[in-house]
Parts: structure tokens; sequence; C-alpha cells
């Protein structure tokens, strides 16, 4: 697979908007400017300081697909044609409260119900924080008995991820579960594990998502799979490398207790490989949707599909990439025909900043990632400079 064709990489980039790219990943390759400016950047918008223009016209432009639903429809929509297909996802992260995340539910049901008019966006994702409080899934995972109240809260919560399994099981639209932080995981496990048993009967319509980063993750997909074998239901699995590593190592050095997360980066590639291993390996039990910005780890699905003889367009395998980032990925492989969706975020730019805040910590924390990004946009602008020039001759 070729990577390198910037053409139809950035086909959708204008020359202004890849020079916004460029500036962007230049500035988000420095680690402690990131760190920094995600304080300042909190901090001024408690101080109601003036920064929405200079986010708006920056970061959030480049990682954001809007403010509502339409702005993100446009956004998926151009994907399309590129048969890049998409799944929309409301960020706001971390309500505290109820009618937060009843406007979280009523944003993924609409988005649900938007999907299932168009064939461009065969999945829809949640994030379990969006529609519980943080404490609650703290204390179900710690094993904490709830107080009276926190009892209510957390089947107000259920009932709430169960609409949304609802919709999607009635217009057919695959949900996906986020991932969160380790001590908020093993009740968002449970959860997900019951949702597979109840939707996933014939084909998998609930995904869970298992951040390979961590060293129990890999044990834990061979119990799924053993679970599933046994209780005859199929599973869906979101494969990731992980989105939390520097606060899961900052937290367990405060609190004094092993990192969960793998020691080295190396660790974590070959826990991730195994895990896309297992599964390539039961594909006929599980269902492989693998978020990657690793040309290695898309190149390794591709040789096994190869291999095995497997269409591009196999459904039970999918790419996936952030919007704003790793097009020429998404781009490349969905132009030779393989199943590739983008995340498309949206929602208003305060709600959706620490989301924004982590996306640019992450790509600090990815060893090369940032730097591949810089060196094709270079590429491609360099490209283009020589065709006008060409054209003035």
């Amino acid at each position: 697979m070729q990577f390198e064709d910037t053409k139809t990489a950035y086909a959708l980039k204008s020359d202004k908007e890849l020079k916004r790219a460029l500036f962007l990943f230049k500035v988000i390759s420095k680690k402690k400017i990131v760190r920094l400016g995600g304080e300042l950047i909190l901090l001024a918008l408690r101080l109601w300081l003036p920064l929405n223009s200079l986010l708006r016209r920056t970061v959030y432009q480049q990682f954001c697909a809007g403010t509502e639903e339409q702005d993100s429809i446009k956004i998926v929509n151009e994907l399309a044609s590129f048969n890049v297909k998409s799944y929309m996802h409301y960020a706001a992260e971390g309500q505290k409260s109820e009618a937060g995340m009843d406007l979280n539910l009523e944003k993924i049901i609409d988005t649900l119900l938007i999907a299932s008019e168009n064939k461009a966006l065969p999945f829809s994702v949640f994030k379990p924080t969006g529609l519980g409080k943080v404490l609650l899934f703290e204390k179900k995972s710690g094993g904490i008995a709830f107080t009276e109240s926190e009892n209510l809260a957390w089947e107000r919560m259920l009932e709430r991820i169960h609409k949304c399994c609802s919709v999607a099981k009635k217009n057919r639209i695959r949900l996906l579960i986020d991932a969160e932080e380790s001590w908020l995981q093993k009740a968002i496990d449970d959860i997900a594990l019951d949702l597979m048993k109840q939707y996933n009967k014939k084909q998998p319509l609930i995904f869970t998502t298992l951040q390979m980063y961590r060293k129990d993750r890999l044990g834990y997909l061979k119990e799924l799979m053993d679970i599933a074998k046994n209780e005859d239901f199929k599973l869906g699995v979101k494969l990731v490398r992980g989105a939390y590593m520097e606060k899961e190592n900052d937290r367990s050095n405060q609190r004094g207790y092993p990192s969960p997360i793998c020691i080295s980066k190396e660790a974590t590639d070959l826990n991730f490989n195994a895990g896309l291993e297992e599964i390539l390996s039961n594909l006929n039990l599980c269902e492989l949707f693998i978020g990657t910005h690793s040309e290695e780890s898309v190149t390794r699905v591709l040789k096994f599909m190869k291999e095995n003889k497997l269409p591009a367009d196999d459904r039970r395998i999918w790419f996936s990439q952030l919007y704003g980032m790793a097009d020429h990925i998404s781009f490349n492989i969905a132009n030779a025909g393989y199943n590739v969706i983008k995340y498309v975020p949206y929602g208003p730019l305060k709600e959706v900043i620490p989301y924004l805040i982590r996306r640019a910590e992450e790509n600090t924390s990815v060893q090369g990632q940032t730097p591949r990004e810089l060196e094709l946009i270079q590429k491609e602008r360099l490209r283009r400079r020589k065709i006008k020039g060409s054209q003035k001759k």
C-alpha cells in the first residue's frame, strides 16, 4: 500500500487548510508547549478571556466538524465522495449535571437517526461519562457501595444507554462504546459485555473498545472470546492503543500503585499486534474495528486480508482514523476499496475543548506520528507549488 500518495491523501484540503495543518502539527510537536497551552486554554476559558476566535480558526477547524449536526453532515458527505465513511459524535466530555447528560442522550439519538438516512454513517458512538457521572463509574469499578441517590443516578445512566442501543438496533446502526481511564473501565467493561450478550445474538451491533496499552487487555480479549463462544453471541471490538497514557502513569505514580500501562511503545505494539492476530483469527466470532494512525498496523491487517483472500470491503473489518489526522492512511486505503471510517466530532467550542486538548497531548506522546504528518503535508505543498510553477511557464 502506497501511503506516500499525497495527492490522494489531501484531495479535500485547500492550500489554506494545508498551511493551517502544517502550523498546527508544528506546534503539537512541542510537548511542553502542548501541556502548558492546554492548561492556559482551560484557565482562559474559566476567566472568560477572548480566545474563542483564535481557537476556532486553528485547532477547532482542524479536528472538529463544527458546532451542530448539520456542520458535520457537510463534512460527512465530502468524505463519502472519496469512499471514506464517518461516525459523528457530540464531543462534550465528563458531563456533571443530569441536564447535560440528557442533552448528550438527545445528541446521540439525533446522530443515530441521521445515520439511518445516510449510508455514509454506518456506525455511531457514545462516551459513557457523557451519560453518567464519572464518580459513579469510579465507585462501581472499585467495588464501592453507592448511596441511595447514587443508585438512582446509576439506573438513569443505564436507561440512557439502553435507549441508545434500542435506537441503534431499530435503525441497524452499529454502536461503539468508548473506553475511558482504567479506574473507570471495569464498570464500562461490564456494561459493554451485558449489552453485547443482549444485542449481538446474530451479528455485532454493540462494539466494546480495548485500549491495548493496558497490560491486561490481551488477556481480557481472550476472556471475551471464551464467553462469546460459550454463551453464543458475537463480539464487536474496537482495538486502539490508548488515549490516556500520561494521565494513567501520573495517577499511578501519585497514588503508589503499579501502572496498568505497558512499559514502552514497543511493548504496547506487541500487545496491540497480538490483539489483532487474536481477532483476525476469529472473524466469524468477532468483528474488528481498528482505530490506528500506525501505517505498520494497517499494513499488517491488509497483508492478512490479501493472504487469506478476503475482499477489500469485507464488512467484518473496518479501519478508523480521527478527522483532521492520518489522511494519508484514510484516503489511500479507501481509494483501494477498503472499509475506512473517520471519527467526526462536533459541538460548541467550549464543550469540546477537553477533547481537543486530549488529541493534542496524544499526538505528542506517539513517537513519530507528528513528524510523519509534517513530512507528508510539506511534500504535498511542494507538489502543488511545482504544478503552479509549471503552469505559469
